[in-house]
């Protein structure tokens, strides 16, 4: 674990899918839907969402978060021919509102506002969305900004995604730490000048981008180490 960051940290940000909320979680109703498959469809789902944004933003074809998830959630049950009725689209999705968030998730934000942290949420998902997670979660009045990349209509990676949080606060990105569970994002963020920590909760390996996260941990839990310059 990296020491404590050179930079004076003065507000944290968090990416949502993947980080706060359990993207996975929703492999249990997918499994109910669809036996033998449910792990299959979770994950093609989430990787194809994430090339559809990127290729969306490359393309500048913006579509909003909830359509791209729906989008690849129907290419998905195409590739595993399996027949995606309206009622099983409608649970999934309903279900994708309302992913679990991790279980160190609320303990580690109700700990960064004890230390006098400013909070947000920078993602992907619609302001709509956004606002029934962190319902969902019981993460109401936690966070100072929950900022949508609906806003400027490009997706993460994009500069004008990253943005978001220092126009935000009135802050440099450098005095911000990002946080994400995605290892692409938490690159994208290091590239755009934030201070970052990957949370990689799976074990990856370091994507080979030529740039490194400031701090890698397996937890949020690390994020309060990694402030607290805590080994």
């Amino acid at each position: 674990m990296e020491s404590k960051p050179q930079a004076p940290i003065r507000a944290v940000v968090f990416d949502a899918y993947g980080t706060l909320f359990d993207v996975y979680s929703i492999g249990v109703l997918a499994e109910q839907l669809f036996p033998g498959k449910g792990d299959a469809l979770t994950r093609m789902w989430r990787e194809r969402q994430i090339d559809y944004t990127r290729l969306r933003t490359l393309s500048n074809r913006y579509e909003p978060f909830d359509v791209v998830t729906r989008d690849a959630l129907r290419w998905t049950a195409d590739a595993l021919q399996v027949a995606l009725s309206t009622e099983a689209e409608q649970a999934l999705m309903q279900r994708y509102a309302q992913l679990s968030a991790h279980a160190d998730a609320l303990e580690v934000l109700r700990a960064l506002k004890g230390m006098g942290m400013r909070l947000a949420i920078l993602t992907n998902g619609t302001p709509a969305m956004l606002k029934a997670l962190v319902e969902h979660a019981g993460m109401g009045g936690v966070f100072e900004r929950v900022l949508s990349v609906d806003t400027v209509r490009q997706y993460k990676t994009a500069a004008a995604a990253y943005q978001l949080a220092p126009d935000a606060f009135g802050l440099p990105a450098k005095q911000m730490l990002f946080v994400s569970s995605n290892g692409w994002d938490a690159c994208g963020a290091t590239w755009f000048g934030y201070t970052t920590i990957w949370i990689n909760r799976s074990g990856l390996p370091a994507e080979r981008l030529g740039v490194s996260p400031d701090a890698t941990g397996k937890s949020l839990q690390e994020v309060v180490r990694f402030l607290t310059g805590r080994t």
